[in-house]
């Protein structure tokens, strides 16, 4: 099952792992508000209504509860909360489930049976899944589809998110959370902590720090007011965008360390030019699927751009901490090896000779482990019992109205990378994304044709933009891209809405209006 992602467009050279296994006889479903490129390849597209994600899981996990098609002797062995689970999706019936989602019961029949008889079977996600009010809730819900059928811990058979950047998973390794230290382990947890003071020779709080999104709320609040920037650029791609760059401007001093100048790098005080973290760096990169690999720098870094870790280096030097020194990317692996017992068998000359290692992997015998959560098909398993967990469906919070009354989605195109910054000084021949797509009942009750140009407006403010008309979009949905801000700012209009459990914004879902700017004759 391909849920929320548009693979083809966003994960292209993934994309042909799963054509070939498409070839090889296996079946997709895609589970998608637009029928997207993906979607084309695909034995059935479940075109279910944006933010309705939760009640589609629902319902699927009733029907194969009804079905009997229940993997029994896993749900018995490696979960818990079953019986309560089961009585909490009991009202998703197919019948109601298909009127809360706009998918046909007969569609979502098929699905629950297909995905719970499949020998093995995976369950792929990405932002269209994630970037909702509801995106943790929204994981597990699909989460409980693999543990009520077993499709998880074995080869073959896994959920599998789709990372939305190169490296961010290796990010999150390293500890760019604000709850963890590197290696996933928990900031607040007294012992783990003490293994980092004692490394460092310092002591640090184990309170929880701030996401994103809540360091933008500090800005507002003037609790935060410095902050260093380091690969990122969220004067463009954060939501609400307008009210982010007035946060971003008045703060005390902003640093901003990058290898373009990006918008929010104009708006900085400092900016500290960096090599490219593969073509100019040494160091590590992580997958999707954990598999840590060597980078090597091929050329020297240009003009004033600088390594990285020198340049935090010679910060910290100027900040006091003089015994840093400039160590290597390789002593600071030899560093996280030493603190992160999941990285602790990945030896620098390992992970050269061997192309990658996928962690966990504790020792130097250890081979690196192929899948995770293989420990549930144990007996008895070891650790604890993998738990259902009964999520509400709640909609979108931008809700739709006579004044808003076209739903607006967004994602990437093929040619094109989140904010442009890396692929906008290319040309291409299909580039494409900075129209508004529109389905061809709303462009002809709208009175607009591909080409027009309208005033795009949401509760937050107004863009124009040019039409463009998608005949394989439902009534009622818009879509369009983030690629292209100097274009059509598009996330002035993107709701401010966001996940209090893990601080994204709802970009997938905002309340629109569209309106011709009428064309100006001149005498």
């Amino acid at each position: 099952m391909l849920w929320g992602s548009n693979a083809r467009a966003a994960h292209p050279i993934f994309f042909h792992h799963l054509l070939k296994g498409i070839k090889n006889g296996a079946r997709m479903w895609v589970i998608d508000p637009r029928r997207t490129a993906s979607a084309k390849f695909a034995d059935a597209w479940l075109g279910l209504s944006v933010g309705t994600d939760i009640a589609l899981a629902n319902g699927v996990a009733r029907q194969i509860i009804h079905a009997g098609l229940v993997n029994e002797e896993f749900v018995e062995q490696a979960t818990e909360g079953f019986e309560a689970f089961a009585a909490f999706v009991e009202p998703w019936t197919l019948e109601y489930t298909a009127e809360v989602t706009g998918v046909p019961a007969e569609a979502i029949a098929d699905l629950a049976h297909g995905y719970a008889k499949a020998a093995t079977a995976q369950l792929l996600w990405t932002l269209g899944i994630t970037e909702h009010h509801t995106g943790v809730d929204n994981v597990l819900a699909l989460s409980n589809l693999s543990l009520l059928t077993g499709h998880v811990g074995r080869w073959g058979s896994g959920l599998v998110p789709l990372r939305g950047q190169n490296n961010v998973q290796g990010g999150g390794d390293m500890g760019a959370l604000p709850n963890k230290l590197p290696g996933f382990q928990d900031v607040d947890n007294d012992a783990l902590r003490k293994k980092f003071e004692e490394a460092w020779g310092t002591t640090f709080t184990g309170q929880v720090g701030l996401n994103l999104t809540e360091m933008f709320e500090a800005m507002a609040t003037r609790e935060l007011r410095a902050v260093w920037v380091v690969g990122e650029n969220p004067a463009d791609s954060e939501a609400d965008a307008k009210h982010a760059r007035a946060m971003l401007e008045g703060l005390d001093v902003l640093v901003v360390q990058d290898v373009f100048m990006t918008r929010t790098a104009q708006l900085a005080d400092v900016v500290f030019p960096a090599a490219l973290g593969w073509a100019e760096s040494d160091g590590t990169v992580t997958s999707s699927e954990r598999r840590v690999q060597r980078t090597r720098a091929a050329i020297s870094p240009p003009g004033q751009a600088r390594q990285e870790i020198d340049i935090i280096a010679d910060l910290a030097q100027r900040m006091g901490a003089a015994d840093w020194g400039y160590p290597t990317a390789e002593e600071l692996w030899d560093e996280l090896r030493a603190l992160s017992p999941m990285h602790g068998g990945m030896s620098w000359q390992r992970l050269a000779d061997e192309g990658g290692l996928q962690w966990p992997c504790p020792d130097e015998d250890h081979p690196g482990s192929r899948f995770l959560h293989g420990r549930l098909w144990e007996r008895p398993i070891s650790g604890r019992r993998a738990p259902f967990s009964c999520v509400e469906h709640r909609p979108p919070i931008d809700a739709l109205s006579e004044e808003f009354p076209l739903r607006l989605t967004t994602g990437r195109a093929l040619d094109s990378f989140n904010t442009g910054v890396q692929t906008e000084s290319f040309n291409s021949p299909i580039r494409s994304g900075e129209a508004l797509e529109l389905s061809a009942s709303d462009a002809l009750h709208l009175g607009v044709q591909a080409g027009d140009r309208v005033q795009v407006s949401s509760r937050r403010g107004s863009i124009q933009m040019t039409i463009s008309i998608d005949a394989t979009l439902q009534t009622g949905l818009a879509f369009t891209t983030y690629h292209f801000p100097e274009l059509a700012d598009i996330n002035q209009l993107v709701s401010d809405a966001y996940d209090k459990k893990s601080g994204t914004a709802e970009f997938k879902a905002t309340a629109i209006r569209v309106e011709k700017i009428a064309e100006t004759t001149h005498a």
